[in-house]
């Protein structure tokens, strides 16, 4: 696997979260398409925690720490616990490529990895390599989700009007 191109890759997602964010107002951040969704700033947080306690933590517990046991992590219920959607989108945004910042440059270091050592995770047997995949997956999957919540919020505002022209979500 190449580290290198893959790590660019996160700081490309990155990059692409913050123009998806940028110039939000607090309205459009906050704002769900439903109760039990998450809205956009939800996700920032969201993303934020994941680089701080989730990817890049049980990657290193992977390569460095075969032998330990991975930090317990409840990301569904951090969203409410942490108040994520009370949040400024601004210093959230900031506070997440910060964090991802860290970690390409943590990335950056690693030489020779071992992406074939596995942990037992309650779910079963996880490669270090799964992990990064997942990792590099994990935004694409939330870039995704905040277009989607950014086009049903737009489609809240039109009023009589349909973006139905656009093409089929």
């Amino acid at each position: 696997m190449d580290i290198k191109y893959f790590s660019e890759q996160l700081n490309k997602n990155s990059l692409t979260i913050a123009c998806l964010v940028d110039g939000l107002s607090n309205e459009e951040a906050k704002w769900r398409s439903e109760p039990k969704k998450w809205s956009i700033l939800e996700v920032v947080n969201h993303l934020h925690d994941e680089e701080l306690n989730d990817f890049p933590l049980r990657l290193k517990y992977m390569l460095y720490y075969p032998e330990k046991t991975w930090p317990s992590i409840d990301p569904v219920s951090w969203v409410m616990e942490n108040n994520y959607n009370e949040r400024d989108i601004s210093e959230s945004i900031k506070n997440f490529l910060s964090e991802r910042e860290n970690s390409i440059k943590w990335l950056d270091e690693i030489v020779d990895p071992d992406w074939e050592i596995e942990y037992n995770a309650s779910w079963g047997k996880i490669k270090a390599g799964d992990m990064f995949a997942a990792w590099i997956c994990h935004d694409l999957l939330h870039i995704k989700q905040i277009i989607n919540t950014k086009r049903l919020f737009y489609e809240s505002k039109f009023d009589k009007y349909s973006s139905e022209y656009a093409g089929k979500w």
